[in-house]
């Protein structure tokens, strides 16, 4: 199905576009669809839907409304193709292609002003046909002011369900209104308490609600109770997200913009319906995430690491950095904490692996998880550490607090990014010097990513055995060469041997975990650090995970077998009162899974 468009702006003849069906957003912002630049026209001034089934304006809260037929809107209303559409100044028709000609030479309606009788097509030959689903390049006849000129774009998705238009007018307007009735900011800044702020609010949507559906309002097919639901996660929750947030099968849901969400199911990613109102609709929600912890983000940092209250990691970056507005990454933290043996069922490693790794805990080997964004790595450090005896005490240090360890001796630290002035940062690097003071049995630094990967081995090598860590990296050897890099990255100036020297004696296990092509996340390598020899580091792979290939589903099969090299630690076992059976790191007595 295909449109025409019909733009005329006063003292200037009208331009024809032949537009696809589509959703094409209206202003004068360079995001915009259908750009009409002039100074009485907002941003975003309207929606306009043109759909097989009908063409549907929408007003977006615009500075001067929009108007038809003289009649300014008050909620997405259907347009015909007699009505003349009024966006400030200029003035909009839409019909159909294939309809006569001569109703376009007709008279137009009432409207605030008369829509020039040059609406219809110019007959020049120089006026040039746009080609269909193309960009005008030159609408015909072009305008002659620059501060009057026309953009059309079509298109870059397809339209939503007319139904979804209609419930996001009414979410608007009752979220106007209870804001109005309560004032939130007003009843927040008080000392009002949490859960009575909630029930207030609840309480005033459902009044609101019921005065719609009184005054017969409320459309038909629109569920009262879930619209009532959706308004109360908007205005006090994080709106949309949080259907995704109660789902237990979801593990990462990423929003691009108020239009598209996408999460993260079994390993794959799928494009949901759920949308936003608005840029500010998804704004609101970050202001709710990182306002609790003390964190910011506006035109000045406009990116921010944050957290949930549950532990789940987010990060969130606007414009003027991002282009297709606000974006949210949240990575979420499963509500009950996996365990060493949810992670042999899951199949991310195997008893044997699981008993040797527990092992290295106990006898204070400092170890390494290493692997990419997204493997797991955090996952697997939070269970190893839950192999720390409770009789030790334990400092974690992270950018966002993400860590939840179940020993009772833990102090936590996170960092902390600088005020509004560029002031007032505490770094990892900071803590990590500060924590050396707080008499720690064991480190635990979410992530190295920096200088104070040269803290982290000093600490290491100066009694504070049993410290892990993770590193992004794409194997046990690309873990050495990352904390050399990193360890330059302090300002240090060190020679190669000697940061090599650090690494060797600090580092004793390598842990690399991997996300497979099936979405799954297994450990795919667990690697010994022997020493230094000569220039190189040498190391030794303990047990490796082994892909034969995948099934029928698409599923990874292979397993996770020993490659027949002994930890040199080996002996020590039973000087410190452990044990465990050598025939794990045989492979001829595995049967391919250790």
């Amino acid at each position: 199905m295909t449109f025409y468009l019909d733009i005329a702006h006063p003292g200037q003849p009208a331009n024809r576009f032949e537009l696809p069906a589509g959703v094409y957003t209206v202003g004068r912002g360079e995001a915009c669809k259908i750009r009409l630049r002039h100074a009485d026209i907002s941003e975003r001034h309207a929606l306009l839907f043109l759909r097989e089934n009908g063409v549907m304006i929408e007003d977006l809260r615009s500075s001067n409304g929009t108007m038809i037929n003289g009649v300014a809107l008050q909620e997405p209303t259907p347009v015909k193709e007699d009505d003349v559409i009024g966006i400030g100044p200029c003035l909009l028709r839409v019909s159909r292609v294939g309809a006569p000609e001569a109703a376009a030479e007709n008279e137009a309606p009432p409207a605030p002003s008369p829509l020039p009788t040059a609406a219809g097509r110019d007959s020049s030959p120089n006026c040039p046909r746009t080609p269909r689903g193309g960009v005008p390049t030159s609408p015909c006849p072009p305008p002659t002011s620059p501060g009057s000129a026309f953009d059309v774009t079509p298109p870059a998705s397809p339209a939503p369900d007319p139904m979804l238009t209609i419930m996001r007018g009414i979410k608007n307007q009752i979220h106007g209104e209870l804001i109005q009735r309560l004032d939130l900011k007003r009843m927040t800044a008080s000392r009002i308490g949490t859960e009575e702020l909630q029930q207030k609010a609840r309480a005033t949507i459902q009044e609101i609600i019921a005065e719609v559906r009184r005054k017969q309002k409320l459309p038909g097919g629109i569920d009262p109770q879930r619209l009532g639901k959706e308004i109360y996660d908007e205005a006090m929750r994080l709106g949309p997200l949080e259907d995704f947030l109660d789902d237990e099968s979801i593990t990462e849901i990423m929003v691009n913009g108020p239009n598209q969400v996408y999460v993260e199911r079994e390993g794959r990613l799928e494009l949901t319906g759920q949308t936003f109102m608005d840029d500010d609709s998804v704004l609101s929600v970050i202001e709710r995430i990182v306002a609790p912890i003390g964190r910011r983000i506006d035109e000045s940092q406009p990116y921010v690491d944050a957290r949930l209250p549950d532990g789940s990691r987010v990060n969130a970056i606007i414009a003027p950095l991002s282009l297709i507005g606000p974006c949210v990454t949240i990575r979420k933290f499963a509500k009950q904490a996996l365990t060493s043996e949810k992670l042999i069922e899951l199949g991310t490693w195997t008893r044997n692996a699981a008993e040797f790794l527990r092992l290295c805990v106990m006898m204070r080997k400092n170890m390494v998880v290493a692997g990419g964004t997204g493997s797991g790595k955090t996952t697997l450090l939070n269970v190893l550490s839950s192999f720390i005896p409770s009789t030790d005490r334990i400092l974690t240090i992270e950018d966002a607090a993400e860590l939840r360890l179940v020993q009772p001796h833990v102090i936590r630290l996170e960092a902390r990014p600088p005020n509004i002035e560029g002031r007032g940062a505490i770094t990892i690097r900071d803590l990590m010097r500060n924590s050396l003071r707080m008499r720690p049995d064991r480190i635990i630094v979410g992530e190295c990513r920096g200088g104070e990967a040269l803290d982290m081995l000093q600490a290491m090598n100066t009694g504070h055995d049993g410290s892990l860590t993770t590193v992004h990296a794409n194997s046990p050897r690309d873990v050495i060469s990352r904390l050399e890099t990193m360890v330059l990255m302090s300002g240090m100036e060190l020679p190669s041997r000697a940061i090599r020297e650090q690494i060797a004696s600090a580092i004793d296990v390598v842990v690399h975990e991997s996300r497979m092509s099936d979405g799954s996340r297994k450990v795919v390598c667990i690697s010994e650090v022997v020493g230094l020899e000569g220039q190189q580091i040498v190391m030794q792979d303990i047990f490796e995970f082994v892909q034969t290939g995948l099934d029928q589903r698409g599923k990874v099969m292979g397993g996770f077998v020993p490659t027949g090299a002994v930890p040199t630690f080996y002996e020590n076992l039973k000087s410190r009162g452990l044990h465990i059976d050598p025939a794990v790191f045989d492979p001829a007595r595995q049967g391919g899974d250790a």
